[in-house]
């Protein structure tokens, strides 16, 4: 069998790829699937079209490359993580729409749990803040909210999970035996209600959120075999082997193995992630802790700063303001002018992530002139990542005095954005450090078919994997100090007045 299958299930599409075991690419499915907007901050997808979309790029994949199942030796499964869906047991349809992490409807509930003195006992186990974009206040909105759900949850009669959990269930579902009802030790440590320095799901958070614990999955390691695919889609037999989620995915992908390394992944959001090793470590600037996968199966960590709009601000100006077509012409328009001439873009659409943590900030153009051309917003709207990654980084290597980590001496790139020259150029101006990206950029993927050829045997261990790194691109600071200070001066000023807006 020479072949690894990956999920990839994101926030905007689900994607299929089949990667050979040198690590390349073989062949790529992708559909993008509806995005829903019940009200201001509110984010919420079609379970079953996440579902149905993921299913056939698996098959598309396979189909494209002349691949049949029984030349793949284990399937991978990555996703978009604190999305949640609430499924009967019996049917294993969902009784709500996927909450998607973007969603902010419950900031007043987590507000109320920090005015009740609630977060410092939530850190010290979970090593997340009380924020709505992790997992446990959008499963208590949907108990609290959807009609005889609490009752039928309190009866066992309702499942919960993640996507990767989602996608399991649906992929186990055709055999005599139930479904599986899994998720991994990384996406777990993204619902608010897992301890992650006991390894386990955590009666009193449990009991904080009012969440009873027959919902929840099964949770197994990242690189381990779980179950064969029993569905008649043209998947059968396949054995499921690896599950992370996606950002936690990306830093195996990365090979980020040792404590130390770091990469950051542009997608819908923007992700920072460094390892810090086998030892718990609570971040002294609001920064997040959370698992890495390990494909050596015990509790190892990163240190991750959290960015809610990255890729996103991209398909704002196509989708909004229809300054482009498509999301590929951002790199031409943004370099049609020197610079930004002023104009800076703070895209806090859903809050704020990392280090800031407000929910209630706002999305922000300021600096317009008579002059300010399309050209100019596009490259703010580029620029307004790096800084939120730079932003990210300042407070990373803050938490280092405490062990965490050091000054990175350069950052390892990948996601969709990161094929965009001038926005890795300026990311490596602002930082100061050199910007590394990978010949193979789509590491999240590779990084779930890492986890599950380990775990079945398609590679030896993760030396092997090291061997296997092709040439990169590597992308060297230019910018005079002076010019990045003032860019970045103007930059926090502007984030400021954006969480100030709706004060």
């Amino acid at each position: 069998m020479a072949y690894i299958l990956s999920l990839d299930q994101g926030t905007t599409s689900s994607r299929a790829i089949l990667f050979d075991h040198a690590g390349a690419i073989v062949s790529v499915a992708q559909q993008e699937f509806q995005q829903i907007y019940p009200k201001p901050g509110w984010v919420e997808h079609d379970p079953t079209e996440i579902l149905t979309s993921q299913m056939s790029c698996a098959v598309q994949a396979l189909v494209r490359a002349g691949v049949e199942a029984r030349d793949v030796a284990a399937l991978g499964i990555t996703n978009q993580r604190e999305t949640v869906i609430v499924w009967e047991r019996a049917t294993g349809k969902p009784i709500y729409n996927a909450i998607v992490w973007q969603d902010r409807r419950g900031a007043s509930h987590c507000e109320r749990l920090v005015a009740e003195g609630a977060e410092p006992m939530v850190r010290a186990r979970t090593g997340l803040v009380l924020d709505p974009y992790f997992s446990a206040t959008k499963i208590a909105w949907i108990l609290d909210n959807v009609a005889g759900a609490r009752a039928q949850a309190e009866a066992g009669k309702l499942a919960i999970g993640t996507v990767d959990t989602w996608l399991i269930w649906h992929l186990t579902s055709g055999g005599s035996s139930s479904p599986v009802h899994v998720t991994d030790q990384t996406n777990a440590s993204r619902t608010l209600l897992y301890n992650i320095v006991e390894g386990r799901w955590d009666e009193d958070l449990l009991k904080l959120f009012n969440i009873p614990a027959s919902m929840l999955p099964e949770v197994r390691w990242s690189s381990e075999k779980i179950a064969e695919v029993n569905t008649s889609l043209g998947l059968g037999g396949i054995p499921i082997a690896g599950i992370a989620g996606d950002q936690q995915a990306a830093l195996f992908g990365q090979l980020c193995f040792s404590p130390g390394e770091a990469k950051n992944t542009y997608g819908t959001g923007c992700f920072l992630l460094q390892n810090i090793g086998t030892s718990f470590l609570q971040s002294k600037n609001r920064l997040i802790t959370t698992l890495a996968a390990s494909a050596n199966r015990q509790l190892e960590y990163a240190l991750e700063g959290s960015i809610f709009i990255g890729g996103a601000v991209v398909q704002w100006l196509r989708d909004n303001l229809k300054l482009i077509n498509s999301s590929a012409e951002i790199e031409l328009l943004a370099a049609s002018v020197p610079d930004t001439d002023g104009v800076v873009f703070v895209p806090a659409f859903v809050g704020l992530g990392a280090p800031h943590w407000d929910p209630h900030a706002s999305g922000l153009i300021i600096g317009l002139r008579r002059s300010t051309q399309p050209g100019h917003i596009a490259r703010a709207a580029l620029e307004s990542i790096a800084f939120q990654v730079a932003d990210a980084l300042e407070a990373m290597q803050q938490d280092s005095a405490a062990g965490a980590g050091a000054n990175l001496p350069s950052l390892r790139v990948d996601g969709g954005a990161a094929v965009n020259d001038l926005m890795m150029q300026f990311q490596a101006d602002v930082l100061g450090v050199p910007v590394i990206r990978p010949q193979v950029t789509e590491t999240t993927a590779l990084g779930a078919a890492y986890l599950a050829g380990l775990a079945t045997g398609f590679w030896s261990d993760p030396g092997e994997l090291r061997t296997q790194r092709q040439n990169d691109v590597r992308f060297e600071p230019k910018l005079a100090h002076d010019e990045v200070a003032l860019r970045r001066s103007r930059w926090k000023e502007a984030v400021e007045r954006s969480r100030r807006w709706n004060a």
